[in-house]
């Protein structure tokens, strides 16, 4: 009896954020999406399964993302290139379900069925849309939910057979199988249908970023990928176990949804270049820094300053998560690693790459450490960043990549016409 084929590691990089847009802004030359242009057909040329669109609302909250808006820029990228996914992050906080549909609808035609949604609930930019305080994650959990009710209800409201060809190069429509969803709820009332034409993958893919217990709750009922930030192996075998438990438990397809991370990689061609490294990067951390960054990763509401690099964080100095109102998941991944045992200049070292999986090694210590968490089952889709930096490039496409083709981890090719297709998921839930 032969072995059923293990679908591949997906492969994902992001195309935001680089401070190249802050140059081409001001360089009439130059259009700001000129670098991730080259990014993206670097991309798909070495087969890339997506691009991934960060955001953030407040101005200056890191770097210079958000200083584009994801759609219109993903929308741009489509045209340059054909097979690659476009992965837009944007908050259900802040929009309302019918817009976003229409935006993520047309995102999905005009790529021709390339289109994923990353859902955010946002921690920031509650003063640029109103004069109300940040609702608490429960609050923010809530509307999403009901948001995601919506938008699929009204990707779902054109049913089969609503468009066809009549066979002369035009098309027949049939109003009465483009039916309204009469959504009534909480915080929306809808009437529909879309006004879009029913898309070429039905629904863009459902991509969603929160590890909170109410972040879980809607990974493991609306995600078919979750973005994660596991740092540990034991995070993500943690993680892995309780979302699918979960996702089970309301009926959804086995292996959903799947797990994405987010891999800080230093890459070094021999393991002496890798410890001078790691050793570089942690005596270049400017801790007076470090201390604000990891004030901000415990909930922003305690004071570091005064305390010893070398030791433990007191316990009685660490916030109560439940009373934290913003990135509740991530004040949970620092909470446990202080309660570890780490000194607090590990923790500000360790806050550098903001709770995300970091490993330093030479391409095949590396492909090491992807394998392990790819044969654990607790990796199925990876961003892999860096393919501006010449360097960093060089050693993914031709280090790192090859090495997991090699050993048979990450595909050699596009499998589908659409991003659902290459990402091989498995079949949407039948219309209600």
């Amino acid at each position: 009896m032969s072995t059923p084929r293990r679908r591949p590691l997906k492969t994902v990089t992001g195309v935001s954020g680089a401070v190249s847009t802050y140059a081409a802004a001001i360089d009439p030359q130059q259009s700001t999406v000129a670098s991730s242009i080259e990014i993206a057909k670097i991309a798909e040329a070495n087969k890339f399964d997506a691009l991934f669109a960060a955001d953030l609302l407040s101005f200056g909250a890191q770097g210079a993302i958000g200083a584009q808006e994801p759609l219109i820029f993903l929308s741009a990228l489509s045209a340059v290139t054909s097979h690659v996914g476009l992965i837009a992050t944007v908050t259900t906080t802040f929009h309302h379900p019918y817009n976003l549909a229409r935006l993520f609808g047309t995102l999905d035609h005009v790529s021709n069925g390339r289109a994923a949604w990353n859902a955010v609930t946002s921690s920031l930019g509650e003063e640029n849309y109103s004069d109300r305080d940040l609702p608490s994650p429960e609050e923010r959990y809530a509307r999403a939910t009901e948001s995601l009710e919506v938008i699929n209800a009204l990707f779902d409201s054109w049913q089969p057979g609503a468009l066809t060809s009549d066979g002369a190069g035009g098309t027949t429509l049939d109003a009465d199988r483009v039916r309204p969803i009469d959504h009534a709820g909480t915080y929306f009332t809808v009437k529909g249908p879309l006004n879009i034409p029913p898309l070429p993958q039905r629904r863009p893919v459902q991509f969603q970023a929160g590890q909170s217990a109410a972040g879980v709750e809607l990974g493991a009922r609306f995600a078919e990928v979750v973005f994660t930030s596991l740092p540990t192996l034991e995070d993500a075998v943690t993680y892995t176990k309780s979302i699918r438990a979960r996702a089970t438990e309301l009926g959804r397809a086995d292996g959903l949804p799947l797990i994405m991370s987010s891999f800080h990689a230093t890459y070094g061609a021999s393991e002496e270049e890798v410890r001078r490294l790691v050793r570089e990067q942690e005596e270049a951390t400017d801790l007076d820094a470090g201390r604000i960054r990891l004030e901000d990763m415990l909930g922003g509401d305690i004071d570091l300053s005064g305390l010893p690099l070398d030791k433990p964080i007191p316990a009685d100095v660490l916030p109560d998560v439940r009373s934290v109102n913003r990135r509740r998941g991530r004040v949970e991944i620092f909470s446990r690693l202080a309660a570890s045992g780490r000194t607090l200049r590990e923790l500000i070292i360790a806050s550098k790459d903001t709770g995300h999986w970091a490993v330093a090694g030479t391409p095949e210590q590396l492909a090491d450490a992807v394998q392990e968490r790819y044969d654990a089952g607790v990796l199925d889709v990876i961003s892999l960043g860096g393919l501006a930096e010449e360097r960093t490039r060089d050693f993914v496409v031709n280090g790192l990549l090859p090495e997991l083709r090699r050993r048979g981890i990450v595909g050699n090719d596009y499998v589908g016409g659409t991003f659902r297709d290459n990402l091989e998921l498995p079949p949407l839930p039948p219309r209600d």
